[in-house]
């Protein structure tokens, strides 16, 4: 049963490795790509503006934390890679430009995303030993997109959610919730995975991720299906 269980681990694995590095390689270059266009070259000096993974991987962020919510059958499935550098005081219009370099990754997610369902057309083309393969590919690439996009919309730093809002807040306020930042990522995984645990173990059902990440994405889903004609 062991033997088992692992193989059919590994082979799942098999058709999660690509989208989850398609997905936060594009959305960390997209990151850096915008900052570059918007007047801070820095992360492409540092030669991460490119859609090669390798100086994008976080070992943890990247592989492990992937393959743990994997294995613990977690309601969703996320990463991150290592943060692309950005110097705001460098960028054109530092609060304004700062939303649109944020904004930059979860776009690009909902760009995979889309590429994803159009692809879903031509996986006739594909030989028939590799079909189910690419559609679980695909299905995974569509799947992980659309979450990672809201996932990183939430309003907290340090998500991209959390710099939009810091670039709209006034100055006063801004500052507050800026500080956030080094605690926001734990506060967002307590309130996401711990809270609604906690809350089952008494009897609870608190699914906090149905509210904040599965309905957005349901629409969202549904908006990018009927787009690409399915």
């Amino acid at each position: 049963m062991d033997a088992e269980y692992f193989a059919g681990l590994i082979q799942g694995a098999t058709v999660w490795i690509l989208p989850v590095v398609l997905a936060i390689t594009l959305h960390e270059a997209a990151h850096g790509w915008a900052a570059s266009k918007l007047g801070d070259p820095t992360a492409r000096l540092m030669g991460r503006v490119t859609l090669n993974p390798l100086p994008h991987i976080d070992v943890f962020g990247t592989l492990i934390l992937p393959a743990l919510l994997l294995i613990m059958e977690a309601p969703f499935l996320f990463g991150y890679a290592k943060p692309v550098p950005v110097n705001f005081s460098r960028l054109n219009n530092p609060r304004r430009d700062m939303a649109l370099v944020a904004l930059a990754g979860p776009a690009s997610n909902l760009l995979l995303a889309t590429i994803a369902a159009l692809l879903f057309h031509a996986v006739h083309l594909a030989p028939s030993a590799a079909e189910d393969w690419l559609v679980e590919n695909l299905r995974n690439l569509f799947l992980l997109n659309l979450v990672l996009a809201v996932f990183n919309m939430l309003p907290i730093p340090p998500l991209d959610g959390g710099r939009v809002l810091v670039s709209l807040l006034p100055d006063a306020l801004a500052w507050r919730v800026a500080k956030l930042e080094r605690a926001g990522l734990l506060l967002v995984i307590l309130v996401l995975f711990l809270v609604p645990f906690l809350a089952a173990q008494v009897g609870v059902t608190l699914d906090v991720a149905r509210v904040l990440i599965w309905g957005p994405v349901d629409t969202l889903a549904s908006v990018i299906m009927a787009v690409t004609g399915h």
